[in-house]
């Protein structure tokens, strides 16, 4: 059984109140298909989101069975599925791999089971002749089934569901409600739904009637037009609007009692359906417990590199951003780095005319050199800078952009450091292939050999910054378009604010450096020439200090964790959108 006594839900604060919900107080029964009803903006997601625990009610108590949820804690995972309005799923997933990888985040259970219970899921849902569709093809009543699929996995005590009817056709949505009523009569099952349709009075045990967040009636459905003493339900929203919603309010604690549900539609009452084809339950198919960190972390992993597989253009991008950005550093180096000549002229020479001479040649020998520098100098800025926009490509949009998968997911157990871990592993992929290859590739075809390890490691290390700070961003922005922004505009700054190609004012580059990865990455990469010419030559170039090797690996290394950390907390805090 589920007992609401006296929910509220108030998002102002304590001098101005500002109610959502307001003294709701309502209970559905096992086996029981329930509506939730009401005008626009009277609450009704609102209430289903603060019984599954995605909106935390500010008063009153929620009852599950004899257990205070307010008090005890949220449903576990495998007790509660909430489907949303709009059906959540990756569109280049099928259906059976979403409700494989929907098994293995949420039950525990060997690979023949998990085969079974995928099997009796589908068919139980009409899925089976589908399985193997891609989820971008399926219709509107299709993605509705998917949904429940992946909420029926866990086998839950209750279903909530937010308008999986809205926007179908009137046989795709009949066969949605069916399908629904048909779930509830089993294994003690409580399914609420929110709907604008009244199409399907009949099929409800109950219907709860919300206005301007209160409650006007939550009772039997059969009674919902007499107790609104109106003979046509077109007529029920008008007929709210007639009064305020505290009259509603006070009439229905007054009425309750004629028209509450009876207590006799308990679990195997007389309305008990047995129609559907297959057991009738699945629940001693399916442990409780949630898969561990390693089994999340795997699974999501798997799924993460078949998404990437399937996504023809994101490939095709990665693959020329690989190959175009070292091909076009090394435009500026084809016939390779000049070396560094040695300056001098003979101080005994008497002979003006020969004096004169090794001036202008010592001249021509310096302008030299400092080009050669400024080559060198370029060319790892060069790099740099464009190994932070391929790690801004990287992971810009790696959060953000499944933000509602992966908060539908937390909901059924999904660990967020498991989720973390998944996008580190696929990321350090991307940032070891493009560093390793930019480096190789520049250093083989422009002659810029220094120590290897070193070059190597410093272009590793500025990719791998960037990419986890905009990981970060990724994790805290509200839409892909604005982490987008942010993360580009962060890598534009990056060469103005080095100091390494346009010299800044002393007290600029202090307060900005330590913040830009392109200097740091820029100053480690230089530290591969230390015991060349080449090094001594740059430094007489440019007036921006030079950081030693150590402590560029110390600032880089704390930048990936920073960024890192953000991405964490980002994870773990909610961020879903209405």
């Amino acid at each position: 059984m589920l007992e609401l006594r006296n929910v509220a839900l108030d998002i102002g604060d304590t001098e101005e109140p500002q109610y959502l919900l307001r003294n709701i107080s309502a209970t559905w029964l096992p086996n029981h298909f329930g509506a939730i009803i009401g005008p626009s903006g009277c609450g009704k997601s609102t209430l289903l989101k603060v019984i599954a625990g995605i909106a935390e009610n500010t008063d009153g108590e929620i009852f599950s069975n004899s257990r205070n949820l307010s008090k005890d804690g949220d449903f576990s995972p495998s007790e509660l599925g909430y489907v949303p309005q709009f059906s959540i799923a990756y569109e280049s997933l099928t259906v059976r791999e979403s409700l494989f990888s929907a098994l293995k985040l949420r039950v525990v259970c060997s690979s023949s089971k998990r085969e079974t219970l995928l099997t009796t899921v589908m068919e139980r849902l009409g899925l089976a002749s589908i399985a193997d569709r891609p989820n971008r093809v399926l219709s509107g009543g299709q993605r509705r089934r998917l949904a429940l699929g992946l909420e029926m996995v866990t086998n839950p005590q209750y279903l909530l569901c937010d308008e999986v009817t809205s926007g179908l056709d009137p046989k795709s949505e009949d066969e949605i409600v069916r399908l629904l009523y048909d779930l509830s009569r089993r294994d003690g099952r409580i399914v609420l739904s929110v709907t604008h349709s009244l199409h399907h009075l009949a099929l409800y045990d109950s219907v709860t009637v919300l206005y301007q967040g209160r409650l006007a009636y939550q009772g039997r459905s059969d009674l919902l037009l007499h107790y609104f003493q109106t003979t046509n339900q077109d007529e029920l929203f008008p007929r709210l609007a007639e009064h305020k919603p505290e009259v509603w309010e006070t009439n229905w604690e007054i009425a309750r009692q004629d028209y509450q549900v009876p207590m006799e539609k308990a679990p195997g009452g007389p309305d008990k359906d047995e129609s559907m084809d297959g057991p009738s339950s699945i629940q001693t198919a399916v442990p409780p417990e949630i898969p561990g960190f390693f089994t999340q972390f795997w699974t999501l992993l798997c799924r993460r590199w078949l998404l990437f597989s399937r996504e023809a253009a994101q490939v095709w991008l990665q693959l020329a951003l690989l190959v175009i950005f070292p091909t076009v550093v090394i435009l500026f180096a084809l016939d390779g780095i000049p070396p560094i000549q040695k300056e001098s002229m003979d101080q005994t020479s008497s002979n003006i005319m020969e004096a004169k001479s090794q001036f202008e040649m010592a001249v021509k020998i310096g302008q030299t050199n400092s080009k050669t520098a400024g080559l060198i100098s370029g060319l790892i800025m060069f790099q740099v800078i464009l190994l932070t926009l391929m790690g801004s490509n990287n992971s810009a949009r790696e959060i953000v952009s499944e933000r509602h998968i992966f908060e539908k997911e937390k909901l059924g157990g999904l660990s967020p450091a498991s989720y973390l871990g998944s996008k580190i592993a696929f990321l350090v992929v991307l940032v070891s292939a493009q560093a390793i290859y930019m480096g190789l590739f520049v250093a083989y075809f422009c002659q810029l050999w220094g120590v290897l390890q070193t070059q190597l490691l410093m272009l590793w290390l500025v990719s791998a910054s960037m990419t986890a700070i905009c990981l970060g961003i990724s994790a805290w922005c509200r839409t892909t378009e604005q982490a987008s922004l942010i993360s580009i505009y962060l890598v534009g700054f990056q060469l103005p604010l080095s100091g390494a190609v346009l010299t800044l004012p002393n007290w600029a580059g202090t307060i900005s450096r330590p913040f830009i990865s392109a200097y740091w990455g820029w100053s480690g990469y230089l530290q591969a020439f230390r015991d060349t010419p080449y090094y001594d030559q740059v430094q007489r170039i440019t007036d921006t200090p030079i950081a030693v090797h150590d402590f560029c690996l110390i600032v880089l290394i704390t930048h990936t964790l920073m960024g890192l950390f953000i991405a964490y907390l980002g994870a773990t805090s909610s961020q879903q959108q209405n």
